[in-house]
């Protein structure tokens, strides 16, 4: 079951299309936190709340055991992306096959991308993490990352030294100062997985928003046509909220940018996205958006 508060907005989106909604189908929204650090919002037409409500908790489910087994911070009682960081150098880790998958899925992007999502920049990515988390709470203390930590880091982020074994089903850093970090596709991935598994179980008319990651299950149904979204103005302090808006079904439109994580030393702002070339974060736009089929996809090119 999701968080309590979810049932509250609940009952507020029900009664707003009681007093607005024609008969039939009806519009409900649903939010959960948390989970990949971001808010998930919900949107939907269903015949009733009972069943809109039954949707969403089947979507939280499962996007909540994604978040567990990608988790690179905290433990659980099954071995999870934190395990195999924790194990690095020392042993395989046997995960669940959904892992293996997601591994195997980074793999294929740090090819077609050609090394731009490497998930193996744990050591760097930690890094610059931590000097934005310190900025953060404390601005007038900010400051960067030197250089030569960072390319002392950049020595142990070799994806080739991740080890997979598909038959056995574990996962083994040959590196002990190897870590992983996902963070560049595991949202998108998961809201991909997430999305196909409820349309095999009969959900449809329903649309998914994690941060940056939007994906339409369909379109809204009841002829009322495709899905709207808007691509949200990097430039927050501007009237126009959105740049565009486009009308999408079963479509995934996925939006990266540094505009809403980001720290700012003497006066400049610094992301939370880092070129592996450079180590640095990249400065040459504010936000990339992309419209694809695959939403985990367009997670790891938005990035890259």
């Amino acid at each position: 079951m999701f968080p309590f508060f979810i049932a509250v907005i609940l009952v507020f989106s029900t009664f707003a299309c009681l007093t607005s909604c024609k008969a039939g189908q009806k519009r409900f929204e649903a939010e959960f936190l948390l989970l990949f650090n971001t808010v998930t919002k919900i949107v939907g037409y269903s015949d009733s709340e009972e069943s809109f409500t039954e949707d969403v908790e089947f979507i939280y489910d499962n996007m909540k055991l994604y978040h567990e087994l990608f988790d690179i911070y905290n433990d659980y009682e099954f071995n999870n992306i934190k395990t195999i960081n924790d194990k690095a150098g020392v042993e395989p880790v046997k995960v669940d096959k959904k892992i293996i998958d997601l591994l195997l899925f980074a793999r294929e992007v740090y090819e077609v991308t050609n090394g731009k999502i490497n998930i193996a920049m744990g050591p760097v990515l930690r890094i610059w993490h931590d000097y934005r988390e310190a900025g953060v709470n404390e601005p007038e203390n900010a400051s960067l990352p030197p250089m030569e930590e960072l390319l002392e880091a950049s020595k142990h982020t070799d994806i080739d030294k991740v080890i997979i074994d598909e038959k056995e089903s574990t996962v083994y850093l040959s590196d002990p100062g190897m870590r992983l970090d996902v963070g560049a596709v595991a949202k998108g991935y998961a809201v991909e997985k997430v999305a196909r598994l409820a349309e095999e179980n009969g959900i449809t008319n329903m649309i998914i928003s994690a941060g940056g990651n939007v994906r339409a299950i369909g379109d809204r149904g009841n002829d009322r046509g495709n899905w709207v979204v808007g691509v949200q103005n990097p430039d927050l302090e501007s009237s126009k909220k959105h740049l565009v808006l486009l009308s999408i079904a079963d479509m995934s439109l996925i939006t990266s940018g540094s505009y809403e994580r980001y720290y700012i030393v003497n006066g400049e702002r610094y992301g939370h996205i880092i070129n592996p070339d450079t180590l640095m974060p990249p400065t040459y736009y504010e936000s990339v958006t992309v419209l694809v089929n695959d939403s985990g996809l367009g997670d790891a090119l938005s990035t890259a």
